[in-house]
């Protein structure tokens, strides 16, 4: 158990006594711990995953039991394999792989079962940090196997930490026969997935498929200038759509290997194609020609023609519901877009916020990464954890929920929700960005909340007017949005508003928030929460949408407010009912 008697309230690094005794830097304080005023705590190891809770108010019982790190199989047998195969060795030299290159890979052979043949199999050994933590097994006719359980890293993924690479592009391929022929062809840093390509391009937060993004999130996330080389057909484009996406096409560049006829009026597919029907200097063309991803300058329409034919094949991302029937008909979930939240202290803003995370990672398997640092992250999390369960964390008026119920409820929020802080210095919206853009890497997240915006730090902001820093914040939130296709929330409080004749605050306009007028003009979509508290009724207003008819209008939407778990409902009334059939006509299903 930890030892508290030495930490204070609130955020604290010291190190883990799981794994600090065994690293070489045995003092670094690895493992963070949060401390509640009741003496119940939360932990977690940054570098051995180390996690769980305590507090005294359950019999002295973890209230959320400690994980490990996931046990991962290591490869046996790793000298089976011979350096010498008459048929692989005909293969190689037919695609112009050296002796070389396939030593400094390590790359054997022997002979495998697959189904009740056995067949010639090269064996392709996965480092990471100078051990072998996976191999990849093909057959002679393109069959694959892997180790079972082991970790899934990229192939040659300790390219990226010799000194000599550093300066270096990193070029992602397909598979490992791409990287060997990229190797031979003087390119080193290389490296590709273990599973290959999928058939279309999803999305999916826990595709399985890029699990080894999430390992080396960090390293990737460091990476500049990134030239993804996958194969010419539509299993290898939709790849590089997933890596762009998780990327950011911003620091992307694309080859098209279909882009030359070689020899005997030959297509390429991939980079082995290239290699074998042409040579060297053919393979460094395609290279050199990679084209950035349209980001910023000036294009062509060519440049749209594939996104112009999806949105004509009704291919292109569509508005979502927010799992409210009457909200739907002015304001759904988009990726993509930036939204102000706005309204009067104490109004529910962050809280009705928080009702539509939930909702959109219970209806559509969205995950976030929220910084907020006005709240404390554990209580945070019992207010996500109520409007989840949709019971009380407390004693009340209904019974609160039970421990089997909060650690299922902790269980979903550690898959889908991720915080964003900062131990040691108050961040700039370029910490924060950067951060959540390695949380797109590795978890695949739809989207990203500030809360609130006065808590991002001003230092970088030099001799600029606030209104000129906010819209570099503004600008700096909606490039990611577009970048990464996720929606990006932030919170800005109104300036001090005068109370009314009859004791009540008027509802802010988006013109009301404090330090710019950019708030309302760059936004691409405005929301307000105001509470009406005598009525018990919370009213969003929709301020502003840019493209209107498409992922909400200008309008409002009424809810009542369960204190208890901290939840929303709608108030519907027949007028409204009404209202639903006559405004539905933009929803898209």
């Amino acid at each position: 158990m930890i030892n508290i008697s030495s930490l204070r309230i609130g955020n604290n690094k010291i190190r883990c006594p799981k794994c600090s005794h065994t690293r070489k830097n045995k003092s670094d304080p690895c493992l963070s711990v949060t401390l509640e005023s009741d003496n119940s705590y939360v932990w977690h190891c940054h570098h051995c995953g180390y996690s769980g809770g305590y507090s005294p108010n359950h019999h002295k019982r973890n209230y959320y039991p400690y994980t490990d790190k996931k046990v991962y199989q290591v490869p046996k047998n790793i000298d089976l394999g011979k350096k010498k195969n008459d048929k692989y060795e005909k293969f190689f030299n037919d695609r112009k792989i050296s002796k070389i290159t396939l030593d400094y890979f390590n790359i054997t052979f022997t002979q495998m079962s697959f189904g009740n043949t056995k067949k010639d199999t090269a064996i392709f050994p996965y480092y990471y940090k100078e051990k072998i933590v996976n191999q990849k097994f093909r057959s002679i006719d393109k069959e694959f196997r892997q180790t079972k359980d082991s970790q899934r890293t990229l192939f040659n993924i300790d390219s990226l930490s010799k000194e000599e690479n550093k300066k270096e592009p990193l070029i992602i391929v397909e598979g490992e026969l791409d990287v060997l022929t990229l190797y031979e062809c003087g390119y080193r840093k290389v490296v590709s997935l273990p599973d290959g390509a999928p058939k279309e391009a999803k999305y999916l937060p826990d595709d399985a498929r890029f699990e080894a993004l999430k390992l080396h999130a960090e390293d990737l996330a460091k990476e500049k200038n990134i030239i993804i080389a996958t194969d010419n057909d539509e299993a290898g484009k939709a790849l590089a759509l997933e890596l762009a996406h998780r990327f950011g096409k911003d620091r992307c560049s694309s080859v098209d290997w279909g882009s030359m006829t070689l020899i005997g009026d030959v297509t390429c597919k991939d980079a082995s194609d290239a290699l074998t029907y042409g040579a060297i200097d053919t393979v460094k063309l395609f290279i050199e020609k990679a084209k950035p991803y349209p980001v910023d300058g000036l294009y062509k329409a060519n440049d749209y023609i594939n996104q112009v034919i999806d949105l004509y094949e009704g291919k292109e991302d569509r508005p979502l519901t927010t799992g409210y029937k009457v909200l739907d008909t002015v304001y759904r979930l988009m990726t993509g877009t930036f939204t102000v939240v706005t309204g009067i202290p104490n109004h529910g803003k962050s809280n009705f916020l928080d009702q539509i995370l939930i909702n959109a990672s219970k209806l559509h398997k969205w995950k976030f990464a929220i910084f907020s640092p006005e709240h404390s992250t554990p209580r945070h999390l019992t207010r996500l954890a109520e409007k989840y369960l949709e019971l009380p964390f407390t004693e009340g008026a209904s019974r609160k929920m039970n421990e089997t119920e909060l650690l299922q409820a902790m269980k979903y929020l550690n898959q889908n929700f991720f915080f964003l802080e900062s131990r040691d210095e108050r961040p700039t919206i370029k910490w924060i960005l950067e951060k959540a853009r390695v949380t797109v890497i590795r978890e695949g997240i739809q989207g990203i909340v500030i809360d609130p915006y006065n808590e991002i730090d001003v230092n970088d902001r030099g001799t600029k007017r606030e209104d000129e820093h906010i819209k570099d914040i503004i600008s700096a939130c909606k490039r990611f949005a577009r970048t990464h296709n996720v929606s990006v929330w932030i919170i800005a409080h109104p300036a001090k508003m005068q109370r009314g004749n009859d004791g009540t605050y008027p509802v802010p306009s988006m013109y009301d928030i404090s330090g710019s007028a950019h708030w309302h003009n760059m936004a691409d979509i405005g929301l307000c929460v105001h509470r009406n508290f005598e009525d018990n009724e919370t009213i969003l207003y929709v301020k502003k949408i840019r493209e209107q008819g498409l992922y909400g209008e200008i309008g409002e939407c009424l809810f009542t407010y369960d204190v208890g778990t901290r939840s929303y409902r709608e108030k519907i009334t027949e007028e409204i009912k009404q209202e639903i059939d006559t405004r539905n006509a933009w929803w898209i299903n």
